[in-house]
C-alpha cells in the first residue's frame, strides 16, 4: 500500500505564513497585544500564571471598565483569566444595579404625593 504525499505550493506556503505574520503584527498593535507584552501573563486576581497553550484564557480587563480608554502606558489594563474577568463584570453589573436601584428609590420618596398625609387632623376638625 504506497501514500501518495502532496506537494505544497511554495507560493501558496510563502503567501500563508506572510498572512500569519500580518495578523500577528496586528494583534500586537492591538491593547491586547501591548498588555500583554507588559505585563507578566498572571492573572491579577487569583495568581494563576499562563503559557503559550492557555494564553487565550488570560484576558485583559479595563480597569474603568471604558474598552475605548487604551493609554500608550497601560495604566487602564490588567490581566484576568476568564473566570475572575467575569466575576469582575458580575461585581460591577451589581454594583450598578443596586446603585440605579437607590437612586429610583429614594427619588421616588422624594417626589411621591400621599393625598391622605393630613387625613387625621382633617377628621379631628
Amino acid at each position: 500500500m504506497t501514500i501518495k504525499k502532496t506537494q505544497i505550493d511554495a507560493k501558496k506556503s510563502a503567501q500563508i505564513v506572510s498572512e500569519a505574520r500580518k495578523q500577528q503584527e496586528l494583534r500586537e498593535q492591538s491593547y491586547r497585544g501591548q498588555a500583554l507584552k507588559m505585563y507578566a501573563w498572571i492573572c491579577g486576581r487569583c495568581a494563576r500564571e499562563f503559557t503559550h497553550a492557555n494564553l487565550s484564557e488570560l484576558t485583559v480587563h479595563h480597569r474603568n471598565h471604558n474598552h475605548d480608554d487604551n493609554p500608550p502606558d497601560g495604566s487602564n489594563w490588567e490581566l484576568l483569566c476568564l473566570y475572575c474577568h467575569d466575576n469582575e463584570h458580575q461585581k460591577y453589573e451589581e454594583m450598578r444595579f443596586a446603585s440605579a436601584k437607590s437612586t429610583a428609590s429614594s427619588s421616588a420618596n422624594a417626589d411621591s404625593h400621599n393625598p391622605f398625609a393630613n387625613l387625621k387632623d382633617l377628621m379631628k376638625k
